[in-house]
């Protein structure tokens, strides 16, 4: 008799104990937890009509790259759309960093710009930290915010096909806001208050969690190997603009965590740009 034919091994009830109602429980409340957690971050990060989620957001950073997953699907979504109504590349890149600004509110951009300004200012860092409250947009920030967009513009249109788009605008937003966890987790705060403390300080767990749940995305978004290079360029960025608001404001707030955003994002379409 050959092996294709042999029939297949009963099971012994006895020797293979099914998971107990104490089990089946414990995996329902670690999706529910998951699922609270996703709600959560997508309330805070976007615009989007989500119900109203009670909890902490550092409790729920390993959760962050869901956000950016969204967001980013939402970009692809209006680059394709776009493509296929026979608008030009450039116009349809446009088109998707307009839409991922307007559904965050443009929150990471908002930080980006006030970094930007507070770092051009003179002073110390007192009055560094009073320019980052202030909700007025200085030449610097303006200027910042030109040439971000101008570069994230730039590098979706070189990408041009909108499968490439699309995963790397995911990579993108999924790992820009993924490495925030670890900012917050491992640097100290800039001041007593504000949204960062507000905002609550994830473990560093949460953090490993994040960064990993964005990589995946990532993975699965683009190559491995960009992927990879996404990552990188993440956490290269991340690093830079952790070292400058350590020396220039004592620490981050959540314009800082804005602005990691925003620059993790560029340095990962410039270097996905390089890989296509």
């Amino acid at each position: 008799m050959s092996e294709a034919n042999q029939p297949f091994p009963q099971e012994d009830p006895a020797a293979s104990p099914r998971p107990g109602p104490h089990e089946g429980h414990a995996a329902t409340s670690l999706l529910a937890a998951w699922r609270r957690d996703v709600w959560l971050v997508l309330g805070f990060f976007t615009r989007l009509p989500i119900p109203a989620t009670a909890g902490n957001l550092g409790d729920a950073a390993r959760a962050f790259p869901f956000a950016g997953l969204v967001v980013g699907l939402i970009g692809a979504l209006v680059y394709f759309v776009a493509m296929e109504i026979g608008l030009s590349g450039l116009l349809a890149a446009l088109l998707a960093v307009a839409a991922t600004a307007i559904v965050t509110g443009a929150l990471h951009e908002d930080g980006w710009a006030d970094v930007c300004d507070a770092l051009g200012a003179r002073g110390g860092v007192e009055k560094r930290l009073e320019i980052l409250r202030d909700s007025r947009l200085g030449s610097y920030g303006g200027l910042a915010l030109i040439f971000s967009t101008s570069i994230k513009v730039a590098a979706i249109a070189n990408l041009g096909a909108p499968e490439l788009v699309a995963g790397a605008l995911i990579a993108a937003h999924a790992l820009g806001r993924g490495v925030l966890p670890l900012v917050m987790a491992r640097m100290p705060l800039a001041r007593a208050n504000g949204l960062a403390v507000d905002a609550g300080r994830p473990s560093l767990a949460a953090a490993n969690w994040s960064l990993t749940v964005a990589l995946v995305i990532s993975v699965i978004a683009v190559a491995p190997i960009a992927a990879l290079v996404a990552l990188v360029a993440a956490l290269a960025a991340t690093w830079a603009v952790a070292k400058l608001a350590q020396k220039k404001f004592g620490g981050y707030t959540g314009d800082v965590l804005g602005a990691i955003e925003q620059v993790a994002e560029m340095a990962i379409l410039v270097n996905l740009v390089t890989l296509a």
